[in-house]
């Protein structure tokens, strides 16, 4: 699902409405505030293979935590 905001699908994740949330080609404004309130919350957040998130790259993958690796898994297979 996509609600038409970044920072509002991060912070939907990070309060547990949504599962998780994965997306290409964002801005570093677009990421930054979800991704910190994200890891607060105790969630996961990686590039789109499972790596490090790097702020200025403009692909995130994140989650809950507990499907994290199943969410890789079937990016990897799309």
């Amino acid at each position: 699902r996509r609600i038409g905001s970044a920072a509002i699908d991060l912070c939907l994740v990070a309060r547990g409405a949504l599962d998780g949330h994965w997306e290409t080609h964002l801005q570093a404004w677009d990421l930054a505030a979800g991704v910190l309130v994200i890891r607060e919350a105790g969630g996961t957040v990686t590039n789109m293979t499972g790596g490090p998130f790097a702020l200025y790259d403009g692909d995130i993958c994140a989650s809950n935590g507990a499907i994290h690796g199943e969410l890789i898994a079937e990016l990897a297979r799309a």
